[in-house]
């Protein structure tokens, strides 16, 4: 039952996203917790996503307007990602819609009981 509660939420998450061309992963990378100045590497373990993954999104997500990747590293060969503004405003909104997404699941399950 919890695999198909997850899967059902999956669903209306993407179907809630889907308005504000978002995928799940998308939104995943960029509601992450990070430090400021994370590396791509540090946001792949964050989301448990490849980095090969991690390319193709934050690809997606730079091309949107969402991120910034550093064009050289800080430390090491690590490029931080930072939100921009147009994505810290996607993300707000986003939130929203997953939260009621998240609201109406907590209700079918607490009818269910």
């Amino acid at each position: 039952m919890l695999l198909g509660a997850q899967l059902a939420l999956n669903q209306a998450c993407t179907d809630r996203l889907r308005p504000l061309e978002l995928s799940m992963s998308q939104y995943t990378v960029l509601r992450a917790r990070r430090p400021p100045g994370a590396s791509s590497a540090e946001l792949a373990r964050i989301t448990f996503v490849t980095r090969q993954s991690l390319r193709d999104v934050l690809g997606g997500l730079r091309s949107a307007g969402l991120v910034t990747v550093a064009e050289q590293a800080t430390t090491g060969r690590a490029r931080p990602v930072t939100l921009t503004t147009s994505g810290r405003a996607k993300l707000h909104a986003a939130d929203e819609l997953v939260a009621e997404a998240e609201t109406r699941m907590r209700i079918c399950v607490a009818n269910l009981t």
